[in-house]
């Protein structure tokens, strides 16, 4: 049984996932403005740089095009696992705001890990590995921070 993907080419999948990005970015730098707590702003704008360094690296991929190879199984804390999804709110406090990161991360490497199961082509597959890996990184990021900042604050 053949499996179907939806993207034609190498070029398209980098172009999906660099839109993805700015999207990202758009996100983060939106509710940064938005946002009340000055701590959230920051972070959200931090974030939304972060991301746009995420586009940077995919555009590199694209103009030299090598192909990249995830690194190494990212370690997963499954903190979000266990949460209610969060909305945006401009009161939200810190813990909903890095809780709102985890599940737009959780969700990205969820996408790119379904993408690679629907091809048996491996190039495509091991760029979708990549991302999907790129995504779990950001994940574990905001993980750590919130067992740094929230859970070890109460």
């Amino acid at each position: 049984m053949s499996k179907e993907l939806y993207f034609k080419s190498i070029d398209e999948i980098l172009n999906f996932a660099i839109e993805k990005e700015q999207e990202a970015s758009d996100f983060y730098q939106e509710w940064s403005q938005k946002a009340k707590d000055k701590q959230i702003t920051e972070m959200f704008s931090q974030f939304a740089e972060e991301e746009q360094g995420h586009k940077r690296k995919l555009q590199n991929v694209q103009k030299t095009g090598g192909l990249p190879k995830a690194s190494r199984h990212t370690k997963n804390l499954k903190i979000s696992d266990y949460m209610v999804e969060v909305d945006p709110e401009k009161e939200m406090g810190l813990q909903d705001a890095i809780i709102l990161a985890m599940q737009r991360e959780k969700k990205a490497f969820q996408l790119y890990s379904d993408m690679e199961e629907l091809t048996d082509d491996q190039e495509i597959q091991q760029l979708f590995e990549f991302l999907a890996n790129e995504e779990a990184k950001h994940k574990l990021r905001f993980e750590v921070q919130y067992d740094e900042i929230i859970l070890t604050d109460n």
